[in-house]
């Protein structure tokens, strides 16, 4: 019964009873007094959860104002311009960790518990970023190693200290050759460490580009699917029931055969059997959502894919951490209002020129709940 009806049943109860002796008005308002019991039971036994966000967000060339003379960071959109690159610099990071603050805001009134970023110059521009006005009081800690890749661009994890307690990292480099030529890309950091207590592990990738077109490039890609296989083999020897999380992007929608011919993905909770990996965006894909756009072509190559130890297939047993609900994080400040590229993502750079904009991906981000113990 609604508190409205209640309270309406209770008034015409009352109305009736005063005309009538005064056992009945007692019975009344024990009547009452056993409502009020039974509510305030049903309200003891209400289940409470905790919730935690975790995110992934490409950063856009995130390049310090300094020349490091062992990277290729001249060809940086930040080191290209010719005036007020502090400014620009300073600009970025106040937008980018703005942003940051807002991802699963709504749900659990903190900032991201755990969050992979790519294209990152170094450790210095993730100092500045996590002790920004927006991210200095969630105390961030930082996982990053430098990788060998061409631009010197590197993935990283950032993660609230009081939430989550890294054990474990590791970086792993996928050595691909094309036509017998090293491909210097990113390496694929694996994190492990306790979420509230809880065991997990999570995967952050930057795959390699599509320079000279999606075939052409497929393999490279395929290649890096094969390296997380083997980061995930090594954690279900320690730990067979290992929940992980696989974030990044990688330069390849879900539909793409380095998801459904190598890593073999599901989109269909009902398909997921042990040890399946389940990928939530693929069916976000089909239904026309992105998270880039390149020459009016949708992608969604930023994602967060899990194995079936973190799925609920309908049994609702959340006593341990579960997928809720995953999203994109494409609210309108970070999209293009006007001009030639309306409705693409708002980036922060194009032409040799600083735009103003935050990034040319969407973040992705997922959360996780558990029943409170």
């Amino acid at each position: 019964m609604s508190s409205l009806n209640s309270r309406n049943h209770f008034s015409f109860l009352f109305l009736h009873y005063k005309k009538n002796d005064k056992m009945s008005k007692k019975i009344f308002f024990i009547l009452i007094f056993l409502t009020t019991i039974t509510a305030c039971n049903s309200q003891k036994n209400e289940k409470k959860y905790v919730i935690r966000t975790v995110a992934f967000y490409n950063l856009e060339n995130l390049f310090d104002t300094i020349n490091d003379v062992t990277k290729n960071d001249e060809a940086s959109p930040i080191m290209e311009l010719k005036s007020n690159k502090s400014k620009v610099y300073w600009d970025k990071i106040e937008k980018l960790s703005s942003t940051i603050s807002k991802i699963g805001l709504d749900k659990t009134n903190t900032t991201p518990a755990i969050i992979g970023v790519s294209e990152i110059e170094n450790l210095n521009v993730l100092e500045d970023l996590i002790t920004s006005k927006h991210l200095v009081k969630n105390d961030y800690g930082i996982i990053h190693y430098d990788s060998p890749d061409k631009r010197g661009i590197d993935v990283a994890l950032l993660y609230q200290k009081k939430y989550f307690k890294p054990i474990h990292h590791e970086a792993f480099n996928p050595n691909i050759y094309r036509e017998n030529q090293k491909i210097y890309t990113r390496d694929q950091l694996l994190v492990s460490g306790y979420l509230d207590g809880e065991l997990i592990h999570l995967i952050v990738n930057h795959w390699p580009s599509r320079r000279g077109g999606e075939a052409a490039s497929r393999p490279s890609r395929e290649k890096a699917a094969y390296q997380n296989i083997k980061i995930i083999k090594q954690v279900r020897e320690q730990d067979a029931e290992a929940k992980i999380l696989i974030m990044g992007d990688f330069n390849d929608d879900p539909n793409n055969s380095s998801f459904k011919k190598v890593l073999k993905t599901k989109s269909r909770k009902k398909n997921v059997n042990k040890g399946d990996l389940f990928n939530p965006y693929e069916d976000m894909f089909r239904r026309g959502l992105n998270t880039l756009k390149y020459r009016d072509k949708i992608n969604l190559f930023d994602q967060i894919l899990f194995t079936s130890t973190l799925l609920d297939k309908g049994e609702k047993d959340f006593s341990t951490y579960k997928m809720y609900k995953a999203m994109i994080f494409n609210k309108s400040f970070l999209t293009t209002k006007k001009g030639k590229y309306k409705g693409y993502p708002f980036r922060s750079f194009s032409n040799g020129n600083y735009t103003g904009g935050y990034s040319d991906h969407y973040p992705v981000y997922l959360y996780l709940i558990k029943e409170k113990q």
